[in-house]
C-alpha cells in the first residue's frame, strides 16, 4: 500500500554543516551553548572553501530526497569562501533536484568587512534573480547597522530574511534589537528564550533535535502567535522524524497535546516555498496522516517527481549517482577534517 503527498519542506537546514560529520573533537568539551558555536560550529565554517561547500549541498540534497523532501530553506556561512558560496549551494541543489531558498547569514564576528561582504552575497544571488532570503546570523554577533542594512536589503528585493533568533541565552535581548525591523516574510529560527509575546513578525522555524542537543531547552512554539514551521538546523532533512519528535516534544509539556499540532507546523512549509506543493511524493505506507506517522517508523519514498521530472524512484535519485556523490563528500570531509 502506498499514500501520495506534496514534496516536504526543510524550513531550516544549514546544508554547510553536512560534512561535519565525525570531524575532530573540540579543542575542549563545551559546556555552554556558547562554547558550542565557538568551539564547533564557528571553527567549521571558516575551514570551509567553495569546493567542499559543493559536495555538503550535493550530499544534503540527496539526502532530502531520500527522505521525501523536495524544498530546503537554507542558512549558509562560510566566512573565508563568502563570494560565490549561494551559487555552489543553489547549482547542486538544482543538480540533484531538490528545490532551495539560500541565505548567506550576516555577522559582525568577522568584522565590519565581514559583514559586508555577506550583505553583498546576498545582494548579488538575489540580484541575479535567484530564489532566497537575506541571511543574518544572530542579533548578537551582528550590530544595529548590519541588523538595519540587511532588513533594508530584504525589503529592497522584497524577501524576508532567515534569522537565528533567541536560540540560546547569548540572545534574550534580540526582541529589543529586531522591533520595527520585521515583517512576515521574515523567518525567525529557534526562539527557544523568546518571551510569548516577543512582539516579532515572521514565522517561528521549530528545529527540536537541534535544541535538545544543545541543551538550550524546549522551545514550545504553541505559546506564539506567530505561525510555525519545520527545521533540522542541519541534522538531515527527515521531516517526517522531525515531525514526530516536535509532536513528542510537545506531549513531554502537555498530555493533551495532538500529533495534528506538529503535522499543521510541517505543512507551514508549503506556505514558505508553495512551489513544493505540486511536487509528489509516492510513500511506502498508507495513511499517510499524522496519527499513524507520529508512531510508525521506517516509512520511506518510493518515487518523487518535482516539476514534471521524477528526481527518485527505486534505484534513488535519478540525476545524480548517490555513490558517487558519497565518495566525493567523503573526500571533502576528509579535506575538512584536516584543517580542524
Amino acid at each position: 500500500m502506498s499514500a501520495t503527498t506534496p514534496g516536504l519542506v526543510c524550513a531550516h537546514h544549514h546544508l554547510y554543516s553536512v560534512l561535519a560529520r565525525g570531524m575532530p573533537p573540540p579543542p575542549k568539551v563545551p559546556t555552554t551553548f556558547r562554547e558550542i558555536l565557538e568551539q564547533i560550529w564557528w571553527r567549521l565554517d571558516t575551514a570551509l572553501d567553495l569546493e567542499m561547500l559543493r559536495w555538503s549541498a550535493m550530499l544534503g540534497a540527496v539526502e532530502a530526497l531520500e527522505a521525501g523532501t523536495t524544498g530546503i530553506v537554507d542558512h549558509h556561512e562560510s566566512p573565508n569562501a563568502i563570494e560565490g558560496s549561494l551559487s555552489v549551494i543553489a547549482e547542486a541543489c538544482e543538480e540533484v533536484g531538490v528545490r532551495v531558498l539560500a541565505a548567506y547569514g550576516v555577522t559582525d564576528r568577522h568584522g565590519a568587512d565581514g559583514a559586508a561582504r555577506g550583505i553583498e552575497e546576498n545582494r548579488r544571488f538575489l540580484g541575479e534573480g535567484n530564489k532566497g532570503l537575506v541571511g543574518i546570523h544572530a542579533a548578537f554577533t551582528c550590530s544595529d547597522e548590519s541588523l538595519s542594512a540587511a532588513a533594508d536589503l530584504a525589503a529592497e528585493f522584497g524577501v524576508g530574511a532567515h534569522i537565528h533568533v533567541a536560540e540560546g541565552p547569548e540572545d534574550v535581548v534580540a526582541p529589543g534589537r529586531l522591533s520595527g525591523l520585521t515583517n512576515n516574510k521574515w523567518l525567525l529560527s529557534h526562539g527557544v528564550y523568546l518571551p510569548d509575546d516577543h512582539g516579532l513578525d515572521g514565522t517561528i522555524l521549530h528545529n527540536p533535535r537541534s535544541n535538545l542537543n544543545n541543551s538550550v531547552g524546549y522551545a514550545n512554539p504553541g505559546r506564539f502567535d506567530n505561525p510555525v514551521a519545520l527545521g533540522t538546523d542541519g541534522i538531515g532533512a527527515n521531516m517526517i522524524e522531525s515531525f514526530r519528535l516536535a509532536y513528542v516534544m510537545q506531549r513531554s509539556v502537555d498530555v493533551t497535546a495532538s500529533p495534528e499540532t506538529s503535522w499543521d507546523w510541517l505543512g507551514t512549509g508549503w506556505d514558505l516555498m508553495p512551489a513544493c506543493r505540486e511536487d509528489r511524493v509516492v510513500w511506502s505506507y498508507e495513511p499517510m496522516d499524522p496519527w499513524h506517522l507520529a508512531f510508525t517508523p521506517g516509512v520511506r519514498p518510493l518515487e518523487i517527481t518535482v516539476g514534471d521530472e521524477v528526481v527518485f524512484d527505486e534505484t534513488g535519485p535519478t540525476r545524480v549517482d548517490a555513490n558517487e556523490v558519497r565518495a566525493r563528500a567523503r573526500e571533502q570531509a576528509a579535506r575538512l577534517h584536516a584543517r580542524l
